[in-house]
């Protein structure tokens, strides 16, 4: 019967996944029914990745609060109210005001999803293998996220946010069924500090980006909006740290986290947007060409679990952050020369090591967390994905402007090449620290 709850959890996962990737093809086509241009419609994305990044740590105080499987419920039917304002939005404040509520509804989501896995599954191989499964879904939402936009956007744009309502209506009654009993609330305390501050300090960030791009970086509202980011950001870090960031493991899966977001994870935005802008493919025919990608996503992280009951799962990582370093590389040096030879090459090079790093990041970040922390440590990891995400997609959007597809792909490269650098020393430090203890032990031994 576990394999019901655990079925209802890796839909919703999908879905969130989805949503964040599903809009990447359909931006031209929202940018010219609601006449937005690259910088704004940049925000179609942005606007679900910020919330999503501010309120995860709420979230996860929420799930413990309230009780993970009531959250759960509240959580989907608000992203499917919100669907429904974006399939409807008749102009871009409309729609980015839709996206927010859905970014929102994903922060409470996420937390609560982590924290059903912790309670419904327990620590060992059932945790592992649930994981595996969940996280081998999620990876696969996003990539097939592109893939369903192409398709969708074919008739409208306005199907990649109508199709979530029968998700989240399933999704909603699993929950009434399976889940509602699981994680019981506990008195813990709710903060709502340290959520504002980060989603003020990250949509500054954003902003003063985008400004930065579109006015210069002398302008005054440029610098006023990263100064109001840098010092919202310095508060925010000079108050008490997330319960947890501590254990090492989290830390390592925290930047890991940020630095899938930062490389893999944002390659659809400029694979999509140099498909469409520069080679002239249609909507349905960008959505094909990630097919390949989305396939290999699959396999990676259907390979992830065997891979790190042989190699370790920190291992396992840093070896799929330095295959996601080859596959981006290519597509900077050789994208230019078509699709067979130049695109689809680093596309499933890149598309295997998407499924591996996405799938491992949590196993190596939840390893060592209590199983009664796991709704805010899954919070955590997940803040630092979306986080990075939006501020990723910022970054990305001024070598965009000017056509400089290559340098896109060599900044999400050198992500996924500082990725492999973190989790290989963090598999050094930890042999080390066994080392040590394993040595202690044999000197005081009798």
């Amino acid at each position: 019967m576990a394999s019901m709850p655990l079925a209802v959890l890796s839909v919703a996962q999908f879905l969130l996944a989805l949503d964040y990737s599903i809009v990447y093809v359909a931006l031209p086509g929202i940018a010219r029914d609601l006449r937005l241009d690259l910088s704004a419609a940049q925000w179609v994305v942005s606007a679900y990745a910020v919330p999503f990044a501010g309120f995860l740590l709420l979230g996860g105080r929420l799930a413990d609060r309230v009780g993970a499987g009531r959250l759960f419920l509240a959580a989907t039917v608000l992203f499917g109210t919100a669907s429904a304002a974006g399939g409807v939005a008749g102009g871009g404040a409309t729609l980015l005001a839709a996206r927010g509520a859905q970014g929102l509804a994903a922060a409470l989501l996420q937390p609560a999803i982590l924290g059903l896995i912790g309670a419904r599954f327990p620590a060992g191989p059932a945790r592992t293998r649930a994981l595996s499964v969940w996280g081998a879904v999620g990876a696969c939402g996003l990539a097939a996220g592109v893939v369903l936009g192409g398709v969708l956007t074919r008739y409208s744009w306005r199907w990649t946010f109508l199709v979530n309502i029968p998700v989240t209506a399933a999704c909603a009654a699993g929950a009434a069924v399976w889940l509602l009993s699981a994680a019981r609330a506990r008195p813990e305390p709710v903060h709502l500090a340290a959520p504002l501050l980060g989603t003020g300090a990250v949509l500054a960030a954003v902003l003063g980006l985008t400004f930065g791009g579109a006015r210069g970086w002398a302008d005054p509202v440029t610098a006023g909006t990263l100064a109001a980011a840098a010092a919202l950001g310095a508060v925010l870090l000079a108050r008490r740290r997330p319960a947890g960031s501590a254990i090492p493991s989290l830390r390592t899966g925290t930047a890991a986290a940020a630095l899938y977001m930062a490389s893999v994870g944002s390659e659809f935005y400029v694979v999509t947007l140099m498909l469409q802008d520069r080679d002239g493919y249609s909507p349905l025919r960008a959505g094909l060409a990630f097919l390949p990608l989305a396939a290999l996503v699959t396999v990676g992280s259907s390979l992830t679990g065997r891979l790190v009951r042989r190699l370790g799962a920190a291992r396992t990582l840093g070896g799929g952050f330095a295959l996601a370093a080859l596959g981006l590389a290519w597509l900077a040096v050789a994208a230019g020369r078509g699709y067979a030879a130049g695109v689809l090459p680093g596309l499933l090079v890149s598309g295997l090591a998407h499924g591996i790093v996405y799938t491992s990041m949590f196993n190596v970040g939840g390893r060592d967390v209590p199983a009664e922390r796991q709704s805010s440590a899954g919070a955590l990891l997940t803040t630092s994905q979306y986080l990075a995400g939006a501020v990723a997609i910022a970054v990305l959007t001024l070598p965009l402007h000017e056509g400089a597809y290559s340098t896109a792909f060599w900044l999400t490269t050198a992500a996924a090449a500082i990725g492999a650098v973190v989790a290989l020393n963090h598999k050094a430090r930890t042999a080390v620290i066994t080392e040590r203890k394993c040595s202690t032990e044999h000197k005081y031994s009798p």
